[in-house]
């Protein structure tokens, strides 16, 4: 790796859009929602738990004792089929996963600068991730009402393909379940395919929309949801997750694609790994020797010493196993040998939107882009961090509050690499990323002169002024809700 961190392989992210809960429908949106240390809890709305309490006398009983608490968005069916060439008929058997992440890959792509029908016939790749079927089953145990768009419109695979066909794309449209990691491994997939030529664009997302109650159930006869919803991420409080929705998308490009093109820099992504944590107490038991070996074959592969690495967006769940096995790694890896001053920074975005799951690991990478784009890192929620954890003497500290970037502390003179990471069993994933240094300002100001008209957005209401009046020429009109 060169000083600067310019590499032959390195992946520049371009462009990105997210919907967390409650309302939170762009980047910018939710940075305000992190800096101010906003949370989203309620309760799941009634038209998706009514039907299962009361269908009766034994799921009353069951759901009674069931956490009804979350992160949810307030709203996940309105949809503009027509711009996306959808019926009436087969958009009420889209799952909503679908609908977002359809929305969402135009946002990100508007907001790389890129026109997404001028993509029309490119290889460009598509992976996503989700795990999550609720409304796929429930439309499917309706048997009088289910049909032939349930084909396409329920199954994990639709959410990658719906894009790729919508766009007319012909690269690889894939869909991951790898549980909590699955988004990081989308990504980890089209960084590989980046890099061997087989793709020149990437759109990257995770997606998790909670439609019906049956997921609660079982996982709260397994002890892993927090009776109030929340996440309380290395908190003393932790007591398990609280479940979130929400997607998020990223636009993808080999480095010097980006450069050539004139394309926004937001962030370098110089590598990542994906690994499985073997037997452990259990196949949702978390294993810290694995967690260290992950993070040190990483790193190792790639030349870089941790003790370099300044934050660490952390998996962070809010389970007390869950947590105590990550920081013990985390220690181990990041923490070992460094000065008292310097310790390496951690955080979760998990106690401001909920674990959503799929997508987990895209909505830690937006929010770390975010950090670096502000040079701010936002505080990650707690009360009083776990005692359990030796803060004193494991090299980590728990962001309690906005916290300038460390200036200057990645040892070559700018912002440090930055690495965020999920996982759970089965599958953890790392990644590194670092921001570009200063230096190449040209950028942004060739791609407005290129590019005028580059953010095309979703809103609920029509009002609201964030979509263009007249879109330019050769820019079409984005979806409007209805």
């Amino acid at each position: 790796m060169t000083q600067d961190g310019d590499r032959a392989e390195a992946v520049a992210v371009i462009g990105m859009s997210c919907r967390f809960a409650p309302d939170l429908g762009s980047p910018d949106q939710l940075w305000a929602a992190l800096r101010s240390g906003r949370t989203a809890i309620s309760e799941m709305p009634d038209k998706r738990w009514e039907p299962y309490a009361t269908s009766s006398p034994q799921a009353t009983a069951i759901m009674r004792n069931t956490t009804r608490l979350g992160s949810f968005l307030d709203d996940i069916e309105g949809f503009d089929a027509d711009f996306f060439g959808i019926s009436p008929r087969e958009a009420d058997f889209l799952d909503p996963q679908q609908r977002i992440m359809l929305e969402l890959a135009w946002e990100a792509l508007g907001d790389a600068g890129l026109p997404p029908l001028a993509l029309r016939g490119s290889e460009t790749g598509v992976f996503v991730a989700a795990n999550s079927n609720d409304y796929g089953r429930r439309l499917l145990e309706d048997i009088p009402r289910t049909g032939a768009y349930a084909v396409n419109g329920t199954t994990y695979y639709g959410i990658a393909n719906r894009i790729s066909y919508f766009l007319d794309l012909r690269g690889p449209s894939v869909a991951v379940d790898t549980a909590c990691a699955g988004s990081l491994t989308a990504l980890h997939m089209a960084c590989h395919s980046l890099r061997s030529g087989e793709t020149p664009v990437a759109i990257v997302g995770g997606v998790n929309i909670m439609a019906t109650p049956a997921l609660f159930v079982a996982l709260d006869a397994a002890g892993a949801t927090a009776p109030d919803g929340r996440s309380k991420a290395f908190d003393r409080d932790a007591d398990g997750y609280g479940r979130g929705e929400g997607a998020g998308v990223v636009v993808l490009k080999r480095l010097c694609d980006a450069r050539r093109d004139g394309d926004p820099v937001l962030a370098v992504i110089l590598g990542s790994g994906v690994f499985q944590d073997g037997r452990s107490d259990g196949m949702m038991a978390p294993n810290s020797a694995a967690q260290e070996h992950m993070l040190r074959q990483v790193y190792d592969r790639l030349g870089v010493d941790p003790g370099t690495i300044d934050y660490v967006e952390a998996h962070g769940t809010g389970t007390p196993a869950g947590d105590r096995e990550e920081a013990r790694a985390l220690a181990d890896v990041f923490g070992a040998r460094r000065p008292p001053n310097q310790p390496c920074l951690i955080g979760s975005v998990k106690p401001n939107i909920g674990h959503v799951e799929g997508a987990s690991g895209i909505a830690g990478l937006i929010k770390t882009v975010l950090a670096l784009r502000h040079k701010e890192i936002p505080p990650s929620l707690h009360t009083e961090p776990h005692p359990d954890i030796d803060w004193r003497a494991n090299g980590l500290r728990l962001v309690g509050e906005r916290t300038a970037w460390p200036a200057g502390s990645g040892r070559a003179g700018r912002e440090c690499p930055a690495m965020a990471w999920a996982g759970r069993s089965p599958t953890s994933c790392s990644r590194r990323h670092r921001r570009l240094p200063s230096r190449r300002p040209p950028l942004r100001r060739r791609r407005a002169r290129r590019r005028p008209w580059s953010r095309c957005r979703r809103c609920p209401r029509p009002d609201c002024g964030r979509w263009p009046a007249t879109p330019p020429s050769g820019w079409p009109r984005g979806p409007t809700p209805s």
